[in-house]
């Protein structure tokens, strides 16, 4: 039976995705549920499994190749399993011609060697294998077998075929050779930008084009958080599992000022104000692939532990590349955490629609007057970028010291002040 594999749908905000590497050929094995070819989308990179075990029959587009929703990516003959391939060779081996008697070496006439085949002598191979041979018009005795028994291989068969087109691309023998770069020229690459790269570059002239951003700076003193942290930390790790880290502190602060200041929370659709009752936080961060925000959903209902436990789960998958799309959609507010990478001072871009985003950078001791003495404490720029047809500057000054006001105060949370 042929089984369809499809592109699977998608959402509304991603209309299409870019083929990635085809894991499977057409002839190989495939296990239920096993990855056959990745699919890079806006947001994230899908893995498309075989939904049935069997053999790769067919391959509709390449690597690069642009598909949507519903698209028919590969066809699975379920009927072409191991064992099928199994009672192949055996059919196949007895069709083959009869082997001649054996004769004495001293009786063996010094004929020619016989042309290999691809089912005879060393130059035996799979169905599959066989169906490679044909479609590229190949004969086996070309080919340098390499599998057991002097099998001829998937391997070898393409290895052939990399060697002819090498052959062909070569210049003439009587030709002059390319001169070799010199050791520290001056060369360029070009290479084609990521779907999710293209997309955070659309997305951030986006911004700057219809928002009209302005960021808002203050600073923190940090000792009083950090020594919380030092306190509670190990009864906090025993008890909840996870350790007790800086952006629990910060999403909670966030959240506070949020429910505080509405229009932050809010976006602009068309000629409205949408104002959300909830507080989905987006917490950036950054791949091997560019950079994706995941959603902590209802953070304002989330423990310390719970939003720990969630970062951290999110990065892990955000680093390998396993978040669905879902988990990249929508968001109220983002943060955005350059001090890790040793920013001093930044000012964010939007996440658009939202309407403002929380800039952290790098901790550093700094003197400091406190009650009228200088001492030095562990300081924290902070800066808001809020779009100003939507947020006042005073409520954008004032959102910014309520967290600053929480995170040098953590009790301020508990006692809602």
């Amino acid at each position: 039976m042929q089984v369809e594999i499809k592109v699977p749908v998608l959402p509304e905000s991603v209309t299409e995705g870019t083929l990635g590497e085809w894991h499977k050929q057409v002839g190989d094995s495939v296990a239920a549920e096993e990855n056959i070819v990745d699919l890079e989308t806006d947001k994230v990179v899908l893995e498309i499994v075989s939904s049935t075990p069997g053999v790769l029959e067919s391959i509709s587009y390449q690597s690069g190749d642009t598909v949507k929703s519903g698209d028919l990516l590969a066809v699975v003959n379920t009927e072409g399993t191991a064992a099928s391939q199994a009672s192949g060779e055996a059919k196949a081996a007895a069709e083959a011609p009869a082997p001649k008697p054996v004769v004495a070496e001293a009786e063996q006439p010094q004929a020619a060697e016989q042309p290999q085949t691809a089912e005879t002598g060393s130059g035996k191979a799979s169905p599959a294998v066989r169906k490679l041979l044909l479609e590229h018009g190949l004969d086996a005795a070309d080919i340098e077998p390499s599998g057991k028994k002097g099998a001829i291989t998937r391997e070898d068969v393409e290895r052939h075929l990399q060697q002819q087109s090498d052959e062909a691309k070569a210049p003439p023998a009587a030709a002059p050779a390319a001169p070799a770069p010199a050791a520290g020229g001056r060369n360029d690459r070009r290479v084609p930008m990521s779907r999710l790269r293209a997309k955070i570059a659309e997305r951030l002239k986006q911004a700057q084009n219809t928002a009209a951003m302005l960021t808002t700076f203050n600073e923190v003193n940090l000792k009083p958080l950090m020594d919380t942290r030092a306190q509670y930390r190990d009864a906090f790790e025993k008890t909840h599992g996870v350790k007790l880290g800086m952006m629990s502190f910060f999403t909670a602060a966030a959240v506070e000022a949020l429910k505080r200041f509405p229009a932050v929370n809010a976006s602009i659709d068309g000629d409205d104000t949408v104002y959300h009752d909830y507080f989905d936080i987006g917490i950036a961060v950054s791949s091997d692939r560019g950079l994706v925000v995941p959603i902590l959903r209802d953070a304002d209902q989330m423990s310390y532990a719970e939003i720990e436990q969630a970062i951290r789960d999110m990065g892990t998958r955000a680093r390998d590349g396993k978040l669905g799309i879902e988990e990249l959609t929508g968001g109220t507010f983002s943060i955005t955490n350059g001090g890790i990478f040793g920013s001093m001072l930044s000012t964010p871009i939007l996440n658009p629609p939202q309407s403002a985003i929380l800039g952290m950078h790098a901790i550093q001791q700094r003197p400091v007057v406190v009650d009228g003495e200088i001492v030095v404490r562990p300081m924290m720029y902070l800066a808001l970028t809020y779009d100003h047809r939507i947020v006042d500057g005073r409520e954008a000054v004032q959102f910014l010291l309520t967290i600053k006001n929480v995170l040098e105060d953590p009790a301020r949370l508990l006692l809602g002040v």
